[in-house]
């Protein structure tokens, strides 16, 4: 074995650019300068409608065009291609992708695809997935598909703390759902010596981002609801927004996923599950992984209490799964555990019947 075989590659990437703020929506202009003149903005007729005036206020304070591409709720490849097309046609110099984490996906595709810059402007804080190089694609009908995965990472993400904390409570708590899972899967990763989404093996400051994200989602995600139900900012939720969306970005895109996320997977094959958000999701599969690493007990208590003090799924009926059978939850194990999933960056060999179990379990576990 030569040096080359033996050396260890450890890769961190991020975002260009990080801005976070109240009130920085409003600045959008100045950013979009930087790469042109003409923005082509990726988002849903509820979401443009909710920052209409500071996007106004936006094009006043410097003066650039933008046109408006809409956005059909799924991350689908039909959904893409439609805003591929529109991208080309109208000479856009940068793409904006505005809202939740499947408009923003979407537009992170479009301008990869359309190789053009992009800015990601999420107006909810209910994944990570702003700052990452991927996208998830669903299929029409909104079961998971696949990854797809980008040369860069977002040229810019600029968040919004005051619009974030009017949006609805749930959307907020969704997030914490998301980020309370990158540690998990950091240390699991870290155990196997598992690649991370750019190929390499995590950084001591990766895995740094991943604990900090833990350990401020138990100090400030109570605080920071509250003030989300208030409708105010307030420096709990501006910890919170960071841990959902950067730390928690940063964390699982440089230090890799394990099983939480395939679980998530799995479970997008029950329809039952269709209407609640990824993080809800991501946030039973954290009880799974605990369960299938043997946790000790303590960490399962304080993880399922924190999840039930939030808001947090716990049990399968909590996900709408009301008729729990063996059928059902062994086709969500055989999803989860498909070729390629990240459930195999555990540090054990993963098979279905283990996470079968591992669901049961959990399911018993977390039921109130």
């Amino acid at each position: 074995m030569n040096r080359k075989e033996q050396s260890m590659k450890k890769v961190m990437i991020s975002p260009s650019k990080y801005v976070q703020g109240d009130g920085e929506l409003s600045n959008l202009g100045e950013y979009v300068a930087a790469f042109g003149s003409k923005a082509l903005l990726v988002a849903s007729k509820d979401d443009e409608a909710r920052v209409r005036e500071q996007l106004g206020e936006a094009v006043e304070r410097t003066a650039f065009v933008l046109t408006s591409a809409g956005f059909k709720l799924e991350c689908s490849w039909a959904e893409i291609k439609r805003i591929k097309a529109q991208a080309d046609e109208s000479g856009a110099d940068v793409i904006i992708g505005l809202g939740g984490g499947k408009s923003l996906d979407t537009a992170k595709a479009v301008a990869h695809l359309a190789n053009k810059p992009v800015i990601i402007v999420p107006t909810i804080a209910s994944t990570d997935a702003p700052c990452s190089a991927l996208a998830v694609i669903y299929t029409e009908n909104g079961e998971f598909e696949e990854y797809f995965f980008f040369r860069n990472n977002p040229n810019l993400v600029l968040v919004d703390t005051g619009i974030i904390a009017r949006a609805p409570v749930r959307f907020l708590v969704a997030g914490m759902g998301d980020a309370l899972s990158t540690w998990v899967e950091a240390r699991a990763c870290a155990k196997s010596f598992a690649k991370n989404a750019s190929h390499g093996n995590s950084t001591l400051a990766a895995n740094a981002i991943a604990k900090l994200c833990y350990e401020t989602l138990f100090e400030d995600s109570l605080k920071a609801k509250a003030a989300c139900e208030a409708g105010v900012v307030t420096m709990a939720l501006e910890n919170i927004v960071e841990a959902n969306i950067l730390l928690s970005g940063l964390g699982f895109e440089s230090s890799g996923l394990a099983a939480c996320h395939s679980i998530h997977n799995g479970l997008t094959v029950l329809e039952e599950t269709h209407k609640y958000f990824h993080g809800e999701k991501v946030a039973f599969g954290v009880i799974v992984q605990l369960v299938l690493e043997n946790a000790p007990q303590e960490e399962l208590d304080r993880t399922i209490k924190y999840c039930q003090s939030v808001g947090l799924p716990t049990c399968l009926a909590d996900l709408g799964v009301k008729e729990v059978t063996p059928e059902k939850v062994m086709k969500v194990a055989i999803g989860a555990t498909a070729e390629g999933e990240t459930i195999h960056n555990m540090p054990f060999e993963v098979t279905a019947q283990m996470v079968c179990g591992a669901i049961f379990a959990a399911d018993k576990l977390g039921a109130h």
